[in-house]
This record gives C-alpha cells, structure tokens and sequence, in this order.
C-alpha cells in the first residue's frame, strides 16, 4: 500500500496548537466518542433482542447504527491519541486506511438513508404490500447493493490517490487524513483526481437525494390525502427520526463540500468535519429514541431484564 516514494508517514496538524483548548477538545470527544458507541450499541442490541423491532424499518436503522460506530471510531479514536500523546505522525499506510474505511462507511450510509426512505414510501404508501415487499431477503440485498455501491464509486479515485507523490511535504492540514489536504501537499499532477472526486461526490449526492426527495414526496401527497387529522399526524411521526437524521447528514456535507475548499477556509471545514464524526452518530441514537415509542419501550424492557438480573 505504498506509493512510488520515499515517503513513510504523514503529519496531521490537527485543530489547534493551543494546549488548553486541546484538553477540551479531547475531554468533548472522548465524551461524544463514548456516547456515540454506547448509544449505537444499544439500538443494534435492541433491534437484536426485541421481537417487536424485527421489521425492515428497524433491520436498516441496526445496521445505520453500525456504520455511525465505524465511521466514527474510523477517526475519532486516532485523533484523540494524536491529542494525548502530542505523537501527530500517522504512517502512510494508517493515513491510506484511514481515508479508505471514513469513505466507505460515510457514503455507504448516504445509500443506507436512501434506502430508508424507499422504506418508509413503501410503508406509508403501500401498507398492505409492506412485509412483501420489504422481506428480509430484500433488506438484505438492499444493504448489500449499498456497500457494492460505494465501493464501486469510491475505488477509482481511491487508486489514484495511491500514485501519489509527496515530495515538498508530509504535513496534512487537517485533524484526519482526507482527501483534499493530501491533495494539496502532493507534487503530483492532481487535476484528474480533483475531477474525479468532484464527479464521485455529485453522482453520489444527486443519486442518494433523488430517491430522497422522491420517496417524501410520494409519502407526502398520500398521508395528505388520509382523512383524519390523527392520522396524518401518526404517518408523519414514522418518518420524523429519518427526516431529522437526513437534514443533519445533507446538511453537513452541504456546508462542507459544496463550499469552496480555499486555505482560509480549512479551518470552518476542519470545524465542521469534527462535528460531523462526533455530533452526529452522537445523536443518532438520541433521535430514533426519543421519537419512537417502540424504541422506547424495548429500552424500557431491557433496563428491567438488566435489574432482575441483577437482583437474581
């Protein structure tokens, strides 16, 4: 996994010099680390446990809580040695690992959100049809044809990278390897690159929104058309948790990507690319949770399994 240089390890910059405000930046991501894989932990073992949360809905919210895991464990652990150590370094081999298991697991989960929502069309719009359409044997195939995705995507431009020569520096401007600083530190001609990362975002953004916005707006002319109030309010709460979660996703990349990625602005896109690998799988759990009462219940059932165990 080496490329055709001399080259042996990189030099994450992180997020700042200041050593006070290290100590809080590792104290807040160690917290958010530490709730963000606890949190997601607990929906994969409820969805695991509970015979009430066997349907398609909840199979794919199980494994959306495993990606948030990996994608979040994929760099958060490594910055947060970074920061108690002060070792900064990463081996070549780390950095390209790095940047391979973050991509996969982020835009697998963009594929997994819009599989979610093709969920809670059929659901909504086809509730007599649900459990045959959405068999296990299709969620399944569903969430293979994700990652099948994702890898297809993401390996072209992931095999240049591997050509890449760094000859004037090994420093990346950022807390995690990505692809853009390392982009910029290379001595090699990366215009082909940059297009192809620039196509790959697009195609995966487009593609992954498209099936989005046409699921909701299926969902939404139907539950428009139920007569009762109550109803309606019912078939909106089903799709809320997703909604949240796909606004928040969106959101992120929108703000981080869509952007121009000029030096000056690394630092608003560092910012917000912490906050995307510790806030979001963080809160993940919190949304599905809160606003879901079988969720709720389940969670309540195990706490009470935990304490009569416990006595016993």
């Amino acid at each position: 996994m080496r490329n055709h240089t001399s080259l042996t390890s990189f030099i994450l910059l992180g997020l700042t010099d200041d050593p006070q405000l290290q100590i809080l930046i590792f104290i807040f991501l160690l917290i958010t680390y530490m709730l963000s894989v606890t949190g997601n932990l607990i929906i994969i073992l409820l969805t695991l446990m509970d015979s009430h949360l066997k349907t398609a809905m909840y199979f794919f919210l199980q494994n959306f809580s495993f990606l948030e895991i990996s994608f979040t464990s994929a760099c958060i652990p490594r910055f947060l040695y970074s920061i108690s150590t002060r070792d900064r370094t990463i081996t070549y081999n780390a950095c390209i690992c790095q940047l391979f298991f973050t991509d996969v697991f982020g835009v697998t989960e963009f594929f997994l959100l819009a599989t979610m929502s093709y969920d809670r069309y059929v659901a909504i719009c086809k509730p007599l049809h649900y459990m045959t359409i959405m068999n296990h044997r299709v969620c399944k195939r569903l969430i293979f044809c994700c990652w099948m995705i994702t890898l297809l995507i993401i390996s072209p431009p992931l095999s240049l990278v591997l050509d890449l020569d760094f000859c004037d520096s090994n420093v990346i401007d950022h807390f995690a390897c990505d692809a853009n600083p390392m982009l910029k530190i290379s001595c090699s001609d990366t215009w082909l690159i940059e297009q192809m990362v620039i196509v790959c975002s697009v195609l995966i953004f487009i593609m992954t929104l498209m099936c989005v916005v046409l699921s909701y707006m299926y969902i939404i002319r139907t539950i428009l058309r139920f007569p009762s109030a109550q109803q309606r309010t019912k078939a909106f709460s089903t799709c809320s948790s997703h909604i949240i979660v796909v606004s928040i996703t969106y959101g992120s990349c929108i703000f981080v990507y869509v952007k121009p990625s000029a030096k000056e602005e690394m630092a608003i896109n560092k910012g917000v690319s912490i906050l995307t690998t510790s806030i979001s799988p963080m809160l993940n759990p919190f949304i599905y949770t809160l606003r879901n009462k079988q969720v709720k219940q389940a969670f309540k059932d195990l706490v009470k399994r935990i304490i009569l165990l416990s006595k016993n």
